[in-house]
C-alpha cells in the first residue's frame, strides 16, 4: 500500500508518494540496527524526568532575593566588619543546602525512573526481546499486547482484534480498531487483542514525543504551596522597594557625619524584609519527601503528588491488584444443565491457549486445566473490560465446530435465569464467577452474547493483599473516605470489603442502575462505598461526580479500565506492576505493587504542606516587623536601631534554626486549602506586635540613655526585646509541645542568653544590656507583646477559621 503525504513547494500543495512502509515479520537484522544508530535513527527522547544538574544549580544560585542580598553583603564587606556581613554567608550555606538536597532527589527519582522504565518487546533477527524505549530504532517491529503503551509512531503490520484507546490524544472515548497498514500514534494504548506495528517515526518526531517529555519533568510550580508563595515574594518585593528606598534616605539624612554606619543600619533595615530561607525550606522539603518515599519504592512523577495527596479527601480503589493481589485460584468447577465435566475441561484449555495475553482470570483457567493438542482455535475474541467477556471459535479435531464466550455471567445471562441466584451466593462469600457459554453466532457479530447457552461455572478464589485492611484502617482514621469501584461483580466486591472491614461494605451497588446526571451520581457516590459492575468510561464520571461536590479524588489502579480515571483524578496512582499506559498517566508509581505504601505518601505530603505553613508564618512575621520598623523609623526620622549582625543572631535563632527542624518533622494534620490567606491571617498580627514592642522599647531606651555609647545600649534594649516577642511566635508555632520541640525552643533561647553573658561574643555581635531598668522594662514590654499575640491569634482562629 502506498501513502501519499502533500509537499509545500510554495505555489501549492503537490502529492507526492512516500516509498511504502516494508514490514518484515522477523524484524530488523542487527546490521540493520546498527545503520540506523551511526544514522541517528533512535529513539532518544529523554525519559525522564529530574532537572539537570545545571539547572538545579541555576535554580538556586539565581534568584531575585539572592541577587538582592548579594548586592547588599559586597557592599556590607566593604563599609562594615565581619560580623554586619554574616548575613551572606548565612544565604550561601542555604544555598549549598537547597542544591545538594535537590541533587539527591534527582538522584532518587532518576534511579525510579528506570526501574519503573517500561519496556517494550520489539522483534529483531526473529525474537522477540524487551528493549529501553531509547533502544528502538526506525523501522522496528514492536509488539503489542493489552495495555502496552505505543511509544513511537508508526504503522500497524500484525493485529488480532486489536483495539487502541487513543482517547489521551484525540478525546475520543471509544476504543478504534486497528487493521494491518493503520496508522498509530504514540501515546495511546492498547485496550483489546494484540499485534505488532513498525516504527516510522522516532525520537523527537514522534507525535506525543513533546507531550510526553513536558508533562513527566520534574516542577515544583502546579501547586497552590509554590504558587502561594510565589504570590507572598511578589507582594514583599513591591512593599520593599518604596520602605527601602526610603530608608536609605532617612538613613543618610539622620547620620550625615558617618556614611559608613548609615549604609550598614541602612542594610541591617533590609535584609531582614526578604523571606530568603522560604523558598529554599519549600524545596528542601520536597526533596526529602521525594528521597523518603524512594526508599519505600514510590516514584514520584510529578512533585506536586506529594502536596496533592496529602489534600485528598476521597480515595477511589480499583479491587483487583489494590484489595486483591493480582494472581487467582480456581477452587471449583460447576457444569449446568447437565453438561459433562471431561468436555467443558477441554474447553476451558482451549480458551486459555487462544489468548497469548491472558489476564488474571484466564491465568488461573489456564494454570488448572491445560491445552489439549488436538483442538484448534480458527478466530478469537480478546477480553475488553467494555465487554466484559472474551471468546474463541474452535475446530474440535472430529470435525466439529463450536465457539465459546467466558466472562461475566449477569452479562451473558438474562436477569431472570436461575443459575443467577446460585452465583450470588458465591458472590456473596467474595467469589469470583466466570460463566462458559456457547453460542451460535460468529465471534464478530454485535449479537454473540444473545442467546449463548450456559454450559459451566468456573469459580475463581482472589487473594486478598495482607495490609490492604490496616491501610483502609488508616484512611478511615484519617477521615479520608474511600470509595471500591470495580469492574466485577458488585456483590462480589463487597464481599471482598467486607472480609477488610471496610465501612458500607454490606451495601454494594450496581453501577449499571447509577443515573447519569452528575448530580445525582455524586449524591449516591457520597452515600455509598462499594460499586460494581463500573464502565471505564463510568469511573471517569464517577471521578468528574466527585470533583463536582468539593471533593480532592485519589485513584487508583493497575489495568486499561482504570487509565481515563486516573487522567481525570486530582492524583492518579499506578502499580508498578500495572499497565504501561496507567504508568504513564499517573502522577505517582509504587513500585513495590504495595497498596500499603499509600499511608505513606500521603504521610509525607501532610508534613511537607503543615510543615511549610507553619515555617511560612515564621519567615513572613519577620518581613512584616522588618518592613514596619523600617517605616516608624522614616517616619520618626530616627536611627535604625539594629545593624545586619543583630538582625542575623535573630533571625537565625529565632527562624533559621527552628524553621529547618520544623520543616522536615513528622505532621499528621490533613492539609487545608487557601495557603496565603492561612499564613497572613497570623503573619501580619504577630509582625505587628512585634514592630510596635520593639519600637516602643527604642523610644523609650532613647529618652534613658544618653551620652557615649547610648546608640549601642538602645539597640541592645530593642534586640531584647524582639528576640523574646519572636521567640514567642516560635513558641506558639512549634505548638502541640513534644520533648524535642520544647528542647528545641529552649536550646535557641540558651544561645540567646550565651551572647548576653559572655564578653567576647557580646562585643562580637554589639549586644551589651546596660544597667537594669532598661533591660527589665524591655522584657515588660516583650511580655506585653506576648500576651497580645495569644490574644490576637486567638481572636483570628475564631474570626478567620482556616
Amino acid at each position: 500500500m502506498t501513502q501519499r503525504a502533500k509537499i509545500d513547494t510554495g505555489g501549492g500543495g503537490i502529492e507526492a508518494a512516500e516509498p511504502p512502509v516494508v514490514h518484515h515479520p522477523a524484524g530488523l537484522t542487527s546490521a540493520q540496527v546498527a545503520e540506523r544508530v551511526a544514522r541517528g535513527e533512535v529513539n532518544d527522547v529523554p525519559l525522564r524526568s529530574s532537572r539537570s544538574t545545571t539547572d538545579i544549580v541555576r535554580g538556586n544560585v539565581f534568584t531575585r532575593f539572592n541577587a538582592i542580598i548579594g548586592v547588599l553583603w559586597v557592599i556590607m564587606l566593604i563599609v562594615a566588619p565581619i560580623q554586619d556581613s554574616l548575613f551572606g554567608f548565612v544565604i550561601v550555606a542555604n544555598t549549598g543546602i537547597g542544591i545538594v538536597q535537590e541533587l539527591r532527589a534527582k538522584k532518587t527519582l532518576d534511579g525510579l525512573a528506570v526501574i519503573g522504565e517500561a519496556k517494550p518487546t520489539v522483534r529483531r533477527d526473529g525474537r522477540a526481546a524487551e528493549l529501553s524505549t531509547s533502544e528502538i530504532v526506525l523501522g522496528d517491529l514492536i509488539e503489542l499486547g493489552p495495555g502496552d503503551k505505543v511509544v513511537v509512531d508508526g504503522v500497524v503490520a500484525e493485529a488480532d482484534s486489536l483495539e487502541i484507546d487513543e482517547s489521551l490524544l484525540t478525546g475520543e472515548a471509544d476504543p478504534v480498531v486497528k487493521k494491518p497498514g493503520d496508522r498509530m500514534m504514540s501515546g495511546s494504548f492498547v485496550v483489546a487483542g494484540g499485534g505488532a506495528f513498525t516504527a516510522t517515526k522516532v525520537g523527537r518526531e514522534a507525535y506525543a514525543a513533546q507531550l510526553a517529555e513536558e508533562a513527566s519533568r520534574f516542577t515544583l510550580v502546579h501547586s497552590e504551596l509554590r504558587n502561594g508563595i510565589s504570590t507572598i515574594l511578589k507582594y514583599v518585593t513591591w512593599m520593599m522597594v518604596p520602605t527601602a528606598i526610603g530608608l536609605v534616605i532617612s538613613q543618610l539624612v539622620v547620620k550625615d557625619d558617618n556614611f559608613k554606619d548609615a549604609i550598614a543600619r541602612t542594610v541591617g533595615g533590609i535584609v531582614p524584609m526578604i523571606p530568603e530561607g522560604l523558598v529554599l525550606l519549600t524545596s528542601v522539603a520536597f526533596a526529602v519527601g521525594v528521597i523518603r518515599l524512594g526508599r519505600k519504592q514510590c516514584l514520584v512523577q510529578e512533585l506536586p503528588a506529594i502536596e496533592g495527596l496529602a489534600r485528598v479527601d476521597v480515595v477511589c480503589l480499583d479491587k483487583t491488584g489494590t484489595l486483591t493481589e493480582g494472581g487467582m485460584d480456581v477452587t471449583e468447577l460447576r457444569t449446568l444443565d447437565g453438561g459433562d465435566e471431561t468436555y467443558v475441561r477441554k474447553v476451558l484449555g482451549a480458551l486459555g491457549e487462544s489468548d497469548p495475553r491472558p489476564n488474571a482470570s484466564l491465568q488461573a483457567v489456564i494454570d488448572a486445566y491445560p491445552d489439549t493438542v488436538e483442538w484448534r482455535c480458527t478466530e478469537s475474541l480478546p477480553f475488553s473490560s467494555a465487554r466484559k467477556y472474551s471468546g474463541a471459535a474452535f475446530s474440535e479435531g472430529n470435525g466439529e465446530n463450536s465457539t465459546w464466550l467466558l466472562g461475566a455471567p449477569d452479562v451473558l445471562l438474562k436477569t431472570d435465569h436461575p443459575a443467577l441466584t446460585e452465583i450470588d451466593h458465591l458472590n456473596q462469600q467474595g467469589l469470583r464467577v466466570l460463566l462458559l457459554a456457547r453460542t451460535v453466532h460468529e465471534l464478530d457479530s454485535p449479537e454473540v452474547a444473545t442467546d449463548a447457552r450456559p454450559t459451566a461455572l468456573v469459580v475463581l478464589e482472589q487473594r486478598l493483599r495482607p495490609d490492604a485492611a490496616d491501610t483502609l484502617a488508616y484512611f478511615a482514621e484519617q477521615n479520608v473516605a474511600t470509595k471500591v469501584i470495580s469492574g466485577d461483580n458488585a456483590v462480589s466486591v463487597g464481599a471482598v470489603a467486607g472480609k477488610l472491614d471496610m465501612p458500607g461494605a454490606a451495601d454494594t451497588v450496581d453501577a449499571r442502575t447509577l443515573p447519569t446526571d452528575r448530580e445525582e451520581m455524586a449524591k449516591v457516590l457520597d452515600e455509598n462505598a462499594i460499586f460494581g459492575r463500573v464502565s471505564p468510561q463510568q469511573k471517569r464520571d464517577m471521578v468528574a461526580a466527585l470533583q463536582s461536590r468539593g471533593h480532592t479524588v485519589a485513584m487508583t489502579g493497575d489495568g486499561v479500565n482504570d487509565v481515563l480515571a486516573l487522567k481525570d483524578a486530582d492524583i492518579g496512582v499506578s502499580m508498578g506492576s500495572g499497565s504501561e499506559a496507567t504508568r504513564a498517566v499517573a502522577q505517582i508509581v509504587l513500585l513495590n505493587n504495595s497498596f500499603a505504601t499509600l499511608p505513606s505518601v500521603v504521610a509525607e505530603g501532610r508534613r511537607v504542606i503543615g510543615n511549610i505553613t507553619r515555617v511560612a508564618t515564621l519567615f513572613l512575621t519577620k518581613t512584616v516587623y522588618s518592613v514596619l520598623l523600617a517605616v516608624l523609623v522614616v517616619c520618626s526620622q530616627v536611627e535604625y536601631p539594629f545593624l545586619p549582625r543583630h538582625l542575623t543572631l535573630l533571625s537565625t535563632l529565632t527562624i533559621g534554626v527552628p524553621a529547618f527542624f520544623l520543616a522536615l518533622a513528622p505532621n499528621k494534620e490533613r492539609a487545608k486549602p487557601h495557603f496565603v490567606r492561612r499564613v497572613m491571617r497570623y503573619a501580619i498580627p504577630g509582625g505587628v506586635i512585634a514592630a510596635a514592642a520593639t519600637f516602643t522599647t527604642y523610644l523609650l531606651a532613647r529618652h534613658h540613655y544618653s551620652g557615649p555609647g547610648a546608640l549601642e545600649a538602645e539597640t541592645s534594649a530593642a534586640t531584647l526585646t524582639l528576640f523574646l516577642v519572636s521567640m514567642w511566635v516560635l513558641a506558639i508555632i512549634a505548638r502541640p509541645y513534644t520533648l524535642w520541640r520544647l528542647t528545641l525552643v529552649a536550646t535557641m533561647a540558651g544561645a540567646f542568653l550565651l551572647v548576653l553573658v559572655v564578653p567576647w561574643l557580646q562585643d562580637f555581635f554589639a549586644l551589651k544590656l546596660v544597667g537594669v531598668t532598661m533591660p527589665w522594662t524591655a522584657v515588660a514590654v516583650a511580655a506585653a507583646g506576648a500576651t497580645l499575640l495569644e490574644i490576637a491569634w486567638r481572636w483570628v482562629d475564631r474570626r478567620f477559621p482556616a
